[in-house]
């Protein structure tokens, strides 16, 4: 019987080593078909690390991020070469795409500050490979609403891709902890105190609440606020880091990326490394852990309540994670889940995925709940026109309140992308506004056309990246606000 499993566990161990070299034997052929790395794949800035921010403030925070960004412009802008010097690229200088022509840089972390004296502040942490830029719209409505908008550029993001070549989910979270250490500085203990968090930003709000809860020098949020959160991500980010082997030797460096991809998006990295996924799925991992440990020590009693804005359909983190994961173990504090269904009315027929059309059906739980559940969807199915959804905390019945908004007739669902942009964005809008421009108009890109013509895969150009409802977002936004105490403005 030893002999046997020894023997056994002999073959494992060529299995696993099989798997292992055959991984590697395709990774080192896709990396080496693939496109050359350029000079933003190559040079790794020097970022603040954990110890020294959670040391710093938002000052000194500043001054290193200006001379990263110094730094950033003499090692690569300047000395891009002649093949790098394209209009496509957010690094060249002479490119419609290159944030420092515009008159804001949303790369940078920025202090938006209302008139007169700020009656709350609200933290904003961004998106993986993300920036700043992803949540202005939601930090200007704050701003008109009293408040003073703190949107902090997280560690590795805003500058080059090769910069999530060498991060740590800790770094990320060092600065949520210094943003929200500002933001009750700046308005005091008296005053309310939100964070928002977008995708793998939106894991770290959910992380730093967690962590106040337990430890009494952390600034705590009054209310958090989620959109498209990366509670939880597909299990090939598990794994991810075996893509990457073959690159510890010099010649298949290409290995340590996922996608390497022109980087026309003046406010967000197209490469992604293979470190980035890593990180994402370890920060995902010890959050959900955190809040089974809470859940058994009775410390989610005291979380406060979380707003969340998610497309049913989102290929990039997983909506039932956030249920599961989060959700059901919250307690009845007033927090509600906002779900965008698909657009019933599209008449796809066959052509929907039958799993799609039944999503939210599946994963969500049977009422009573104890947060309130608000779903916008066709009313009636066959019409574009919506209405919300909405089953309170605690209830069995539904309410139908009909949104003056239609589902527009050539979406057939949100994206994980699209939740945070109005169709007014001049980036990512499908109607943008003129006077918001950014050298590029993502979101109007058709479609239609000839195959090859396009440095945008065909999945970029079929992804909605505004929301149609953004107004509704607006909404519910402002009803968190005067539930924190905080008066309409006067007119």
């Amino acid at each position: 019987m030893r002999r046997l499993v020894k023997r056994i566990a002999k073959w494992g161990l060529f299995a696993a080593a099989g798997i292992v070299l055959l991984v590697s034997a395709v990774r080192i052929y896709q990396a080496q078909t693939g496109p050359a790395l350029s000079r933003w794949h190559t040079y790794v800035p020097q970022e603040m690390r954990r110890a020294d921010i959670e040391k710093s403030d938002w000052a000194a925070y500043l001054k290193a991020e200006e001379r990263l960004f110094q730094e950033m412009n003499a090692e690569v802008t300047q000395k891009l070469g002649p093949d790098e010097r394209v209009i496509t690229s957010r690094y060249f200088e002479g490119s419609p795409v290159y944030p420092g022509r515009f008159s804001v840089d949303w790369n940078r972390s920025f202090q938006l500050e209302p008139a007169g004296e700020p009656a709350g502040a609200v933290v904003l942490l961004h998106g993986l490979t993300d920036s700043p830029f992803s949540l202005r719209h939601v930090a200007l409505h704050y701003r008109e609403n009293g408040f003073a908008a703190l949107g902090i550029r997280l560690p590795a993001h805003g500058t080059v891709p090769a910069a999530l070549t060498d991060i740590v989910w800790q770094d990320w979270l060092a600065a949520a902890h210094l943003a929200m250490r500002e933001a009750r500085r700046r308005v005091g203990p008296g005053k309310p105190v939100h964070i928002v968090g977008y995708s793998n930003g939106g894991a770290l709000a959910v992380m730093q609440t967690l962590e106040a809860l337990e430890t009494p020098s952390l600034a705590r949020a009054d209310r958090v606020i989620l959109v498209s959160p990366m509670i939880g991500v597909t299990e090939f980010a598990r794994f991810a880091g075996l893509a990457a082997l073959p690159a510890i030797f010099p010649a298949f460096a290409k290995a340590a990326w996922l996608s390497i991809l022109p980087e026309f998006n003046p406010f967000k990295y197209n490469s992604f490394p293979v470190k980035a996924a890593r990180e994402s799925f370890r920060l995902t991992q010890a959050l959900q852990g955190r809040v089974r440990a809470h859940a058994r020590n009775g410390r989610l009693e005291d979380m406060p309540p979380v707003l969340t804005f998610q497309s049913a359909l989102d290929h990039t983190v997983q909506t039932s994670a956030i249920i599961s994961a989060l959700y059901d173990r919250l307690p009845a504090n007033g927090s509600e889940l906002v779900l965008f269904d698909v657009n019933r009315a599209a008449k796809l027929g066959p052509l929907l995925r039958p799993a799609s059309e039944t999503f939210l059906a599946r994963v969500v739980p049977a009422a009573p709940r104890p947060y309130r559940v608000s779903i916008v969807t066709n009313t009636p199915a066959d019409r574009l026109d919506v209405a919300v959804r909405v089953t309170e905390a605690g209830a069995t019945g539904e309410t139908v309140q009909p949104l003056a908004m239609v589902y527009p007739r050539q979406m057939y669902s949100l994206s994980h992308i699209a939740v945070p942009f109005p169709p007014g964005d001049g980036l990512y809008g499908s109607a943008p506004d003129d006077k918001d421009a950014f050298g590029v108009q993502l979101g109007v890109v058709a479609s239609r056309g000839e195959m090859g013509a396009l440095i945008l895969s065909m999945d970029t150009l079929m992804r909605a990246s505004d929301n149609p409802f953004f107004p509704f977002v607006l909404e519910k936004l402002t009803q968190g606000i005067r539930a924190s105490g905080v008066p309409p403005k006067a007119p």
